[in-house]
């Protein structure tokens, strides 16, 4: 198939810029002031597997290296061309190191893969003995994108699936559909660009801000600065628990083998 990623990688730069500079909050500068500091330069993405000259590359599909299962087990998914594949029943993924505020870039495709028998195993030992009946619409292509390895958004075959609402593709999982359906056929890359907040805690442990998440499902804007009620998880809504200012990045294994291909992450500083 012909790519096209450099239109979509170039509107989101664009409109993720936009989103940023909106952000900014007032200081103590004057308006016009010719003594401020500028900001640094970035290169945007261009071509195929591109990435902001600022931006750390977590995969880039050479190798594994920034990646790692839990508790240090070396990452073991497939890797063939320029993309990596879940290899069902090993785990999820991480990053080697944790983020917190960032702008993340992730491409990702559904495969088809065949309903599982009961009695499926998860890397985590859990075994499926009997299926729900919302199962069957978490299939093929469920994967996740779990920021801070606490809030996911959900990846899934979408194009002709029809699951629960929050549980589809670009959405918050059991939190937020997408305010729109931007997916593709199943086998097609698509696009994730992700503006996320980390919540803040006081020192006591209570909740100051929760986390927000601004997300373009293949340029176009699914999730609009939503405010998360807590971690994600499935028919829950757990509340918020103090946690570090930065913890790894997860990719999901969900028994089903979805590909992964350049990935890049850009970690956000306050405004100045």
């Amino acid at each position: 198939m012909t790519r096209k990623t450099l239109p979509v990688s170039l509107l989101v730069s664009s409109s993720v810029a936009l989103l940023l500079a909106s952000a900014v909050p007032a200081t103590d500068w004057k308006p016009a002031d010719p003594n401020r500091p500028h900001p640094p330069k970035v290169t945007p993405p261009i071509g195929d597997n591109g990435a902001p000259s600022d931006a750390i590359r977590l995969f880039s599909g050479k190798d594994l290296a920034a990646w790692q299962h839990a508790k240090g087990k070396p990452a073991d998914w497939k890797l063939a061309d320029d993309y990596m594949e879940v290899v069902p029943g090993t785990g999820d993924l991480q990053t080697k190191e944790p983020y917190g505020d960032c702008q993340l870039h992730v491409e990702w495709a559904a495969r088809f893969s065949p309903f599982p028998a009961e009695g499926a195993r998860f890397a985590d030992g859990v075994v499926i003995k009997k299926f729900p009946p919302a199962f069957a619409g978490q299939w093929p292509g469920n994967s996740g994108v779990i920021l801070m390895s606490l809030y996911e958004i959900q990846i899934l075959e979408s194009y002709e699936n029809t699951t629960y609402a929050d549980g589809q593709a670009a959405a918050v999982y059991c939190q937020y559909p997408p305010l729109v359906n931007a997916s593709l056929p199943l086998g097609q890359w698509q696009t994730y660009d992700i503006v996320f907040h980390a919540p803040r805690f006081s020192d006591d442990g209570a909740l100051q801000t929760p986390a927000t998440i601004t997300l373009l499902h293949n340029g176009v804007l699914v999730q609009d600065h939503v405010s998360l009620t807590g971690p994600t998880t499935t028919a829950r809504r757990p509340p918020y628990k103090a946690h570090a200012a930065k913890l790894p990045l997860t990719l999901q294994d969900h028994l089903q083998p979805v590909r992964y291909r350049n990935i890049w992450i850009r970690p956000l500083e306050e405004g100045k």
